[in-house]
């Protein structure tokens, strides 16, 4: 294991030096720390410069297609916790699909629920974030809880219950903008991977030789490849959304098949026919439970030249 992902050290309140659990899908960089008992579900991103420190409080929770930006601290306290949406104890829990952006805190305990945005430099501490939550630029939440789809805006010092009361929702925007920097970041996951699988980076360079630009390609490179093989070993189904230009600055997706028992050689063939199908379109690759239908994972694999 990296020097920089470690167990805890023993103390009186933690003696079983338990290590970080990072999926085979997650990116975490080497320059970021991630100490006890950090768990990650897959696609997640860690950036440079972070601090994910469980040992004092423990355990921390970062759900699916989460991304961690650059210089964020996550820590806890040794007393205190927040209930996972598993029913687990846990001092830090981040859900799935949400944006801990650039020198954010998060200081447990703490619940930050999914498909929420924590802005620059905005701390969180002794809260819970419930989902869809926007939390802009150099805010304190703190000691209160804060009901799902609200919107924080920057320099707010939300403390009380009746602070919180008094937020409005997060408009379309903000929740597209929050949208955008998930499918960004998830983008960025994918050309790490390919940064350190020799195919994946013969492949751009065949088609840099080839004449068709410097953009990476598309299809079903190693990351791509990964990340299915990823979702099959979680049980997961598989689908296709497709988009032409305007639809997709518009983040406005059709519906393309799904995916469901097949072998993944078959599957592999499919998604590649219906690339080819598509050919002009941006075509992303989604990860569905299968009880729930909760969309889990997605990932844009082709872009049009």
């Amino acid at each position: 294991m990296p020097f920089r992902h470690q167990t805890n050290p023993p103390t009186p309140w933690d003696q079983d030096l338990e290590a970080p659990q990072i999926h085979d899908s997650d990116y975490v960089h080497p320059r970021a720390t991630l100490i006890g008992d950090v768990r990650l579900e897959a696609n997640v991103l860690i950036a440079p410069g972070t601090s994910i420190r469980a040992d004092e409080g423990s355990p921390f929770h970062i759900g699916a297609n989460t991304n961690v930006q650059d210089g964020v601290v996550i820590h806890g306290l040794e007393e205190g916790r927040v209930t996972g949406d598993d029913g687990e104890l846990y001092s830090v829990w981040i859900g799935r699909n949400t944006c801990i952006t650039h020198m954010s805190l998060i200081h447990g305990p703490a619940y930050v629920g999914d498909d929420c945005f924590v802005g620059f430099r905005s701390t969180v501490f002794n809260a819970k974030l419930g989902d869809g939550c926007i939390v802009m630029m150099h805010a304190l939440i703190q000691d209160v809880e804060i009901p799902p789809g609200k919107y924080i805006p920057s320099g707010a010092v939300i403390t009380t219950p009746q602070a919180a009361e008094r937020l409005p929702d997060a408009n379309d925007s903000d929740r597209h903008f929050s949208e955008h920097v998930v499918q960004v970041n998830q983008d960025l996951l994918a050309g790490y991977h390919c940064a350190e699988d020799a195919a994946c980076l013969t492949a751009m360079g065949s088609r840099s030789r080839s004449g068709n630009g410097s953009q990476p390609p598309s299809g079903l490179n190693g990351p791509v490849l990964t990340q299915i093989r990823a979702q099959l070993a979680q049980g997961n189904h598989l689908g296709l959304e497709y988009a032409d230009r305007r639809r997709y600055r518009a983040n406005s997706w059709k519906v393309g098949p799904s995916f469901e028992n097949q072998a993944e050689y078959e599957l592999i063939n499919s998604i590649q026919a219906y690339l080819r199908q598509h050919s002009g379109d941006y075509v992303r690759l989604l990860g569905i439970e299968p009880r729930e239908k909760k969309r889990l994972f997605e990932l844009v694999i082709q872009r049009p030249n």
